[in-house]
């Protein structure tokens, strides 16, 4: 008996184990122990785990905190839509808008600098994805999303949202600088 064909008796559990499958069983169990063993170990030391503080608020709050980050602080706009470009000092909260298809406004960062990223929804559920870095979190309409994020790589970074938000989703970037 194999595990392709049907066993030739109905009582399936008493039929020996093929030596090949209980070598891949065993190496699946040993596998499965190792990588629960190491969880507390990646915890703890492998710098990888995303803060988990979030806070209640509501899109007018948010929105006003938005917009005096971009009052106090834009150098200079980009594109068609004239969006801001904001660069705070370091060591401040900043602020960063989902909406209905961008990501808004664009952050000017220091490398190697600390920043308390405030990321939330106006509308829908978006999902905030930096890349290259692969940074990956919810963003949901009443929760302001805090991540502590300290740039270590110069250049322009793009957040992309991947949680389907609607027909322009496919459009929905936004853009983060890193500069010296």
């Amino acid at each position: 008996m194999t595990s392709i064909s049907p066993p030739a008796t109905k009582v399936w559990w008493k039929e020996p184990i093929a030596k090949g499958e209980l070598i891949w069983i065993s190496v699946v169990v040993v596998w499965g122990i190792i990588l629960t063993l190491m969880m507390p170990f990646w915890h703890i030391y492998g710098e990888q785990n995303l803060s988990s503080e979030a806070y209640r608020t509501t899109p007018e709050n948010y929105m006003e905190k938005t917009q005096a980050m971009v009052d106090q602080y834009t150098i200079r706009k980009e594109g068609e839509r004239q969006v801001p470009v904001v660069k705070p000092p370091a060591g401040i909260d900043i602020y960063m808008v989902g909406r209905l298809w961008e990501w808004w406004p664009i952050l000017e960062l220091k490398k190697d600098e600390t920043y308390r990223l405030h990321v939330a929804s106006i509308d829908w559920q978006h999902g905030f994805s930096l890349q290259p870095t692969n940074l990956n979190v919810q963003v949901l309409p009443g929760y302001d999303m805090v991540l502590t994020v300290t740039p270590n790589k110069t250049g322009k970074h793009t957040v992309v949202c991947n949680e389907y938000c609607g027909i322009g989703h496919h459009n929905m970037l936004g853009t983060i600088y890193v500069v010296e």
